[in-house]
């Protein structure tokens, strides 16, 4: 049953399972909740989101990965961390706002760019952290990446004007 049910929230109900590209996918899954989050609770609801998806990424991976190999595709919650993490600078700002597409499109693109990128020390923590933590910090490490350049576009191109 725990089997199962790690397998389950892993994959992000399933997401993970997505034939091709399924970090891409799980990224993408991710962004309804993100919008839900911010909506009705600014960056609180955000940093809950990121906060409860890497405890349980962090539980549900150790159980995984006795059955798999080290950070096998199927495990997408860390993606869900990630992308919510990304996303918490300009959170308490999409709070009671319905026009944040652009804002969710751009922060998908800067996580995606650096989950597959994974500049230092996200490429560190995927090779040398093998197991759960490594699963989680990786993606941990691309969203602050992905947050501190989605702050700064905001910052000075003022690319989300009446946002």
């Amino acid at each position: 049953m725990y089997k199962k049910f790690s397998f389950m929230l892993a994959s992000f109900f399933g997401a993970g399972y997505f034939p091709v590209a399924p970090g891409t996918f799980g990224s993408l899954a991710t962004l309804p909740f993100a919008f839900i989050a911010a909506y009705y609770y600014g960056f609180y609801g955000v940093a809950a989101l990121a906060l409860v998806s890497f405890i349980l990424g962090w539980a549900v991976s150790v159980e995984v990965l006795k059955y798999t190999k080290h950070d096998p595709s199927l495990i997408v919650i860390d993606e869900v961390c990630g992308q919510s993490i990304t996303l918490l600078p300009l959170a308490a700002m999409m709070q009671g706002n319905t026009n944040v597409i652009l804002v969710l499109l751009v922060g998908f693109a800067l996580f995606r760019l650096f989950d597959i990128t994974k500049p230092f020390p996200a490429g560190w923590a995927d090779k040398k952290i093998r197991n759960a933590l490594g699963v989680m910090l990786d993606d941990v490490f691309a969203g602050v990446y992905g947050a501190i350049c989605l702050w700064l576009i905001n910052r000075y191109f003022n690319l989300f004007i009446g946002f």
